[in-house]
């Protein structure tokens, strides 16, 4: 049994002149897939995780509630990218020694260390201002 072997251009023309189906995935410029790089996605545009404040202050807050009676220090009104609100509180957690978090668009600083908060958020531009106790 011989078998010849021909192009799948010539194979679809056969079946009747169907073309290949469309991708299912986004692509950029009409390519799915690359030997270099893998599957190629669309790219995703950057958006805003943190919430402003109409007045354009960032509130300072002092939370204990859920915390078992530990204290942290919240910072909201950052509207930045969830990268640069991580550098940020990276930046904060070093001056102050302890530790934190980014969640939701809020950054959390364990601990009570807010006159090292202040000075570090007027050093980087920010306007703030405490709310709470």
């Amino acid at each position: 049994m011989s078998s010849k072997k021909i192009s799948l251009a010539d194979w679809q023309q056969q079946l009747g002149g169907q073309s290949t189906p469309k991708p299912t995935t986004p692509t950029v410029d009409g390519l799915v897939y690359s030997t270099d790089s893998g599957r190629i996605d669309t790219p995703k545009a950057e958006k805003s995780t943190g919430q402003t404040f109409a007045d354009g202050f960032l509130r300072l807050k002092r939370e204990t509630k859920g915390r078992s009676g530990k204290g942290v220090i919240t910072i909201a009104g950052i509207a930045e990218p969830e990268e640069k609100l991580a550098e940020i509180a990276a930046l904060l957690k070093k001056k102050c020694g302890c530790g934190g978090a980014v969640k939701d668009g809020i950054i959390e600083i364990q601990g009570d260390k807010r006159e090292v908060i202040q000075q570090e958020l007027t050093k980087l531009g920010y306007k703030h201002k405490w709310s709470g106790g």
